[in-house]
């Protein structure tokens, strides 16, 4: 299947999108912070054999305008991509995201009532770790004309992603982190201050957590499905996280069958 992009209007200016298929589900995705839809390039063409799969570059990131300032949160996010989602004519879809985009997801869904939701290490943090995630996770980009901020990004990638991070994916990360250095953290902090826990749990629909045997927010799978009214746990054995970018297929392949699922239970 072909992938294309395009561009819709919101009250924060254009997002950036692509999308792959004409028929079937919808399933609208978000990425984690700070990259953009281009994590999603693999999964995307395999979701559109069978769906109309579309995933969305976070305002701020990516090609999407950023929004008027720092000062914006999660629910404001939510919000603004729900309203690109239903620009672009998206209904009942099954909403997913990894990591900040799970809880984007989330967010997105009171303003976009879904079919589904995929959550991919969803943030559920106590108080003490989301005040140590803002205090310590987003230190300022060294940018100078030495190119410094370059080398402190494939520091930072190789040591949150980990040291076998395969060459492409590293570059991927790099990329999508300085073309948004200036502001990277927008996003980020606005996911640490966040609680997607009680969102989480009005959430009416059937939810997929589908996440990497070894990711770092796995260990919040067990609260994850303790809080959800109708979840359900698929872990990908052997990726020590990144399930999107590391296994596309498998990632895409359980997504797919959840949506099918859950739209074959909403024609009966």
């Amino acid at each position: 299947m072909t992938t294309e992009g395009g561009y819709v209007a919101t009250e924060w200016g254009q997002v950036h999108y692509r999308v792959s298929g004409e028929s079937g589900p919808w399933i609208g995705l978000f990425h984690e912070s700070p990259l953009s839809c281009r994590v999603y390039e693999a999964v995307l063409p395999l979701l559109g054999r069978h769906a109309r799969a579309v995933a969305f570059d976070t305002p701020g990131y990516g090609a999407s305008d950023p929004p008027p300032g720092p000062g914006f949160e999660i629910p404001d996010y939510g919000r603004v991509l729900a309203e690109a989602a239903a620009g672009i004519g998206m209904e009942k879809p099954v909403l997913g995201g990894v990591h900040s985009g799970a809880s984007l997801a989330i967010a997105a869904a009171a303003h976009l009532p879904p079919a589904g939701l995929m959550l991919s290490g969803v943030p559920l943090f106590d108080a003490e770790e989301r005040a140590r995630f803002v205090a310590g996770w987003t230190p300022e980009a060294p940018l100078d004309d030495r190119g410094s901020q370059f080398a402190w990004a494939v520091e930072r990638y190789r040591r949150t992603w980990g040291p076998d991070l395969p060459r492409e994916l590293l570059h991927l990360a790099v990329v999508e982190l300085m073309r948004v250095a200036d502001r990277y953290e927008w996003g980020y902090q606005a996911a640490f201050r966040y609680d997607p826990s009680e969102a989480l749990a009005a959430a009416d629909v059937p939810v997929l957590l589908l996440n990497a045997e070894s990711d770092r927010l796995a260990a919040k799978d067990a609260a994850a499905l303790t809080l959800a009214r109708d979840a359900r746990l698929v872990v990908l054995p052997g990726l020590p996280g990144q399930p999107h970018l590391r296994a596309p297929g498998r990632f895409a392949a359980a997504l797919l069958t959840f949506a099918q699922e859950v739209d074959r239970n909403g024609a009966k």
